[in-house]
């Protein structure tokens, strides 16, 4: 009995865990055999790694990776710092149960469509504030306004990223920053340790795990996010997934198996970050318990 009663909640997730795992196995199997030139569809059965090959030493790749690395780790670490500065005042103001706390929680749940059209329709060189910034005499036209939508630098990218991620981040902290035991702060306060001492070495590195879990979490989802991008990104600079589908897509057969070869390189980096970030948080923890992170 007392095993059936350990084994209940994994018999109740486990329909659903054979459903996900038939869909991304299957999927990453059928990526990896297309990936090395097996696609009976087309009369392509010799299996080689030239594809790879071909990828990785792309210009066009190497761009890619560069500029969603670049647009995964800019927007993670701002959404990441954001999110920690909210949770602290949430917590100092002591509104963490009140409306306000409910209110910051809303952008989560918000599909990511949705926020694409708030700041198109807000950021847009015709958009909202090109309007008010030329009814104001601030601009000559509503051209003149900065392109932050569809640029090269992928600020409306990071902006739907920022608008998701920080309220996210910040409800993550929160949350273990309410568990804290107030104890170490109040001790280290009493020993002369000034607040931003005490912040910096007690109360930071006890949130720690939770920091990070929540910056892997946004900086792996913005890795491989493809719909923001795709409508947001600028027509001269792709993210990896991007390219991938571009490939993929294309009417020509050929470019196939490299997109697949692209496809298996962010399935391996996004299955790499949930390994460093199991390793992290066991590591954090493991100190967090032995008194190491005061």
């Amino acid at each position: 009995m007392i095993v059936i009663k350990k084994l209940t909640p994994y018999l109740y997730v486990l329909p659903f865990l054979i459903i996900m795992g038939f869909i991304y196995i299957g999927g990453l199997v059928q990526a990896v055999a297309q990936s090395l030139g097996y696609l009976p569809v087309f009369g392509m059965y010799e299996l080689t790694l030239q594809h790879y090959m071909q990828v990785l030493n792309s210009t066009r790749f190497i761009n890619a990776l560069r500029y969603t690395l670049y647009i995964a780790l800019l927007s993670s670490s701002l959404s990441v710092i954001l999110g920690v500065v909210v949770a602290f005042a949430v917590q100092k103001s002591r509104m963490g149960d009140s409306f306000y706390f409910t209110l910051y929680r809303i952008p989560i749940i918000m599909p990511h469509i949705v926020v694409v059209m708030l700041i198109f329709n807000i950021f847009f060189q015709t958009g909202i504030l090109s309007r008010l910034a030329f009814a104001f005499g601030m601009i000559d036209s509503p051209h003149s306004f900065p392109l932050l939508v569809q640029d090269r630098a992928g600020v409306g990218i990071m902006l739907v990223y920022l608008y998701k991620q920080t309220p996210f981040v910040a409800l993550m902290v929160f949350t273990a920053l309410r568990s804290l035991n107030p104890t170490y702060a109040q001790v280290a306060e009493n020993l002369g340790a000034s607040r931003f001492l005490t912040l910096w070495r007690v109360t930071l590195p006890m949130l720690a795990p939770s920091i990070l879990s929540a910056f892997l979490i946004t900086f792996a989802f913005a890795f491989g996010a493809f719909e923001v991008p795709f409508l947001l990104g600028s027509p001269a600079r792709h993210t990896l997934p991007l390219l991938a589908y571009i490939d993929y897509s294309s009417p020509v057969h050929g470019t196939r198996p490299p997109a697949m070869a692209m496809s298996v390189v962010i399935s391996v980096i996004s299955l790499s970050l949930i390994w460093l970030y199991m390793s992290l948080l066991k590591y954090l923890s493991k100190r967090g318990m032995e008194g190491g992170a005061l």
